[in-house]
């Protein structure tokens, strides 16, 4: 175990160092793929571990987008207001986010396979019935509340999950899993768009919800996680101590709270992009159909962001081993560039020129949430990383959990015409807001807080 100087290190004093040593070396094994204590495993194992978990988060996100997609229909079937629509997905956002200490407290103390397992189960059987709904109460209830209450415990526990099998690989690993929400929320925009056209926007929910079951049903036999690697005497606290302590990590290091000031930034855009994306396409070009706008809203930008995200992932882990503040600089960088992306998308004066400032957009998001967990992970040690992923993920979505509703109403204050590009335009204050945090935490508290495992 080695420490530099300026560095937090997790080892402990005295015989408990021997027991520590043991651990390590058997995370290195499991990390490495070989048989261990907890359950053999193949050696690729934690590469099918990548590719599950790839395809839950490809329904986890999918299924989030395919409601601002299909936004227009509801619309027209339910006779709802934009101020209502936006209020369904904020409150969805809002759930998610006070969910999250309950989500990484139950991370932390419970096989993460089993918690990935059933809350995907769960929130594909809420987005399935969906398709059933008949008015404002039942889309709250069941897109907003009981599909985040789903989504909520799937975070804390899968990226903690891959951190543990992945240590050399590890932000090409979270890099890889992140690209999958880009796939996601792409396929759902033409698919969605597609099947709504087709049969009703009800079917969308019906396909999404009915595949999201199945992966499910393939996760009870597949999904492992073998035993926690740490000592007996490293056992968390349980109980209500133990969730008070694990909800203030983020707050007790200072760079984690810059990251989250980062990421908040980044999920407040992400939210109302998510939900009105393809209706601001329509703002461009009022012709355009319900398959173009929710295609092209979400292709043009998450291609470019899946390809940030290829590249950000793969060159942080060459350079961080000689530059350890790399993947700081790295996510101040894009934050910094991508407010003016913003502006150039909000502002366009026709579609084709929205769609340039989307790719833009999309290219400086993924590079930026190409390090948004292994950031984190070089702060926090493995005792606490479920509950800091859940409480940095709250923090985030409280604040996020807003932009929908505002931008329902700019749309109603500006008029359907420029409401949703002037409503995207502000928006980019939380890009400045964000990258000059991360920039603070890289200059004044990273070199500090930095852990040495």
């Amino acid at each position: 175990m080695t420490t530099r100087p300026g560095c937090r290190s997790e080892g402990t004093p005295g015989g408990a160092q021997t027991k520590h040593a043991i651990a390590a070396a058997r995370e290195a094994a499991i990390a490495e793929g070989v048989r261990t204590p907890g359950g053999p495993l193949h050696r690729y194992y934690k590469w099918e571990l990548l590719l599950l978990l790839c395809l839950a988060f490809f329904f986890h996100q999918g299924d989030r987008a395919i409601y601002g997609v299909v936004i227009s229909g509801i619309r027209s079937d339910l006779g709802l207001t934009d101020a209502q629509l936006g209020l369904v997905g904020s409150i969805l956002f809002l759930t998610l986010a006070l969910m999250m200490p309950f989500a990484g407290f139950l991370g932390d103390r419970v096989k993460k396979n089993v918690v990935i397992t059933c809350c995907l189960i769960f929130w594909s059987a809420a987005t399935l019935f969906t398709g059933c709904v008949g008015g404002i109460l039942g889309l709250i209830l069941l897109r907003s509340v009981a599909t985040a209450g789903g989504e909520a415990f799937y975070a804390p526990a899968a990226y903690p999950l891959m951190a543990k099998f992945h240590r050399r690989t590890r932000a090409l690993a979270l890099s890889m899993h992140q690209a999958a929400l880009y796939l996601g929320v792409m396929t759902s925009g033409f698919l969605g768009g597609w099947i709504a056209e087709r049969w009703g926007w009800r079917s969308a929910f019906f396909a999404f919800g009915g595949c999201g079951i199945a992966l499910g049903l393939v996760f009870i036999f597949r999904l492992k996680d073998p035993p926690d690697p740490l000592p007996d005497d490293a056992a968390e606290k349980s109980g209500v101590r133990g969730l008070m302590e694990a909800m203030g990590i983020i707050f007790r290091i200072p760079t984690a709270l810059m990251l989250t000031v980062g990421l908040t930034a980044i999920v407040f855009v992400n939210n109302a992009f998510i939900v009105w994306a393809p209706e601001f396409l329509r703002e461009k070009q009022a012709d355009l159909s319900l398959a173009l706008a929710g295609g092209y809203s979400m292709f043009w930008h998450h291609l470019p962001a899946l390809v940030g995200i290829s590249i950000g992932g793969p060159l942080s882990d060459w350079l961080v081993v000689r530059r350890p503040t790399m993947r700081l600089e790295l996510q101040a960088f894009a934050m910094a560039l991508g407010a003016p992306s913003i502006i150039l998308m909000a502002l366009a004066p026709d579609l084709t020129v929205a769609c340039i400032g989307l790719a833009l957009f999309g290219w400086f998001r993924g590079l930026y949430e190409s390090n948004t967990h292994a950031a984190l992970f070089d702060v926090i040690g493995r005792r606490h990383r479920a509950s800091a992923v859940a409480i940095m993920v709250m923090m985030a979505f409280l604040v996020g959990s807003t932009s929908p509703w505002l931008m329902g109403q700019c749309r109603q204050w500006f008029g359907e015409r420029h409401g949703l590009s002037y409503g995207f335009a502000g928006l980019s204050l939380a890009y400045c807001v964000g990258a000059a945090a991360v920039a603070m935490a890289r200059v004044a508290f990273f070199r500090r807080d930095r852990l040495v495992e």
